[in-house]
């Protein structure tokens, strides 16, 4: 018997259609290395089926989609995703119902990158730097990404290393000269990380450093939020919030965290603080008030980042599609009408009730109905782990080398 059983309730059921969008409307992108052998600092832990190819990923990618039916397009990282033919490779992961997501681009393992990339004091590294960019601006239009990420581990680990002020200098010039070179539909979105693995001074260490960098840069510099990359306790929903307001949210890195950047599975550790940031997003798209935030907010990148050090690969990313569904899924169903009303009375424990409640709401029967009706698993989890598909695809990938990190 399955876990989440479908109950039969009139179409025109309110909760139905309020929860629609979390099945029909959001758009959850999946990430290349999400599939691949990868660890800790210690060690890299392997696994029987892991994908050889970049194409073995996008298959990989494509199973989820199959499963979820909202997962349409796949993040890739360079160099670890380079192909020899970029349009063969988009017309690939077309044909498995797949589009390509987000170019990640990787300035922070290459022997010349060990005291930074954009940011580094030497004119040569950073001119290598901005190469390395520039070609993934370049794979963007070859493959119809519509969007370029960059995400820098330039820092310092001492005092008195660098200059600091001119570090800042030095990226700014840096994306001003890459830029340009984005196609003309493509953005670009620059994350943050508040240490590591730099640990006196992170280049891009908050989201007040990354949002200003981007207003230096070009009206399509956007600020990616990672999760995990924040420290202990800070708010951040309120970061979202402020991000939508000035219209320069671009997307998200998902995940979990205890402690450090963990890059667990998404929702597994504070799942309320996953529906505390839908809830800021869901707001946003429905403020008529706020056109700028709900532009910003319509427009958002979902993207999954989680590192699968120990758990398996396909089945740990249904599991952060789901839990993120369900988040969206609450967070549509807070009355907000009743909400503004609270809130502008000063009504203090209603205006938290109401989202309290909406947050305590079982949505599993609602999103598995609805599953149901797209003619997917109610519980695509449980689905794939009864399916064989695993075993078959271990067996299958036997042989060759595993990709993994670098």
């Amino acid at each position: 018997m399955p876990l989440i059983e479908s109950v039969a309730r009139p179409s025109t059921d309110p909760a139905i259609e309020r929860v629609q969008w979390a099945m029909s409307g959001l758009a959850v992108e999946l990430p290349s290395w999400g599939f691949v052998n990868t660890g800790t600092r210690f060690g890299v832990f392997p696994q029987a089926g892991v994908p050889r190819t970049a194409f073995e990923k996008v298959d990989d990618a494509a199973t989820v989609n199959r499963y979820t039916g909202i997962t349409g397009s796949v993040a890739l990282h360079i160099p670890w995703d380079r192909v020899d033919d970029w349009q063969a490779f988009a017309a690939y992961a077309a044909e498995r119902g797949l589009r390509i997501g987000g170019i990640n681009s990787n300035t922070f393992q290459d022997q010349d990158y060990m005291l930074g990339s954009l940011c580094h004091p030497s004119p040569a590294v950073r001119a290598k730097a901005v190469r390395a960019i520039v070609e993934c601006c370049e794979i963007a239009a070859a493959t119809g990404s519509k969007v370029v990420k960059v995400w820098l581990g330039d820092g310092t680990n001492y005092p008195g290393q660098d200059d600091l002020r001119w570090r800042r200098h030095r990226l700014v010039e840096g994306l001003r000269e890459i830029y340009p070179h984005l196609p003309a539909d493509v953005r670009m979105f620059l994350e943050y990380k508040l240490y590591e693995p730099a640990l006196y001074s992170t280049d891009v260490q908050d989201w007040g450093q990354s949002l200003s960098v981007c207003r230096a840069v070009g009206e399509r510099a956007t600020v990616c939020v990672d999760t995990g990359h924040h420290a202990m306790g800070v708010n951040i929903e309120q970061i979202v919030a402020i991000l939508l307001a000035e219209g320069r949210l671009g997307g998200f890195d998902l995940n979990d965290k205890k402690y450090g950047d963990d890059d667990l599975m998404v929702g597994s550790i504070d799942p309320y603080q996953l529906f505390r940031i839908a809830h800021e997003l869901v707001s946003a798209m429905r403020d008529d008030a706020d056109a700028v935030a709900q532009r910003c907010a319509n427009d958002v990148v979902y993207m999954l980042d989680q590192c699968h050090n120990i758990e398996p690969k396909i089945p740990a990313l249904i599991r952060s599609v789901m839990n993120l569904q369900e988040a969206m899924a609450k967070a549509l169903l807070v009355d907000r009408e009743a909400l503004l009303a609270a809130q502008a009375t000063g009504d203090v424990l209603e205006a938290n009730r109401l989202v309290a409640d909406a947050y305590a709401t079982d949505v599993r029967p609602l999103l598995a109905e609805l599953r149901t009706a797209r003619g997917l698993p109610a519980d695509p989890y449980r689905a794939y782990l009864e399916s064989g598909e695993a075993e078959a695809r271990a067996a299958a990938r036997a042989g060759g080398k595993a990709a993994g990190w670098g």
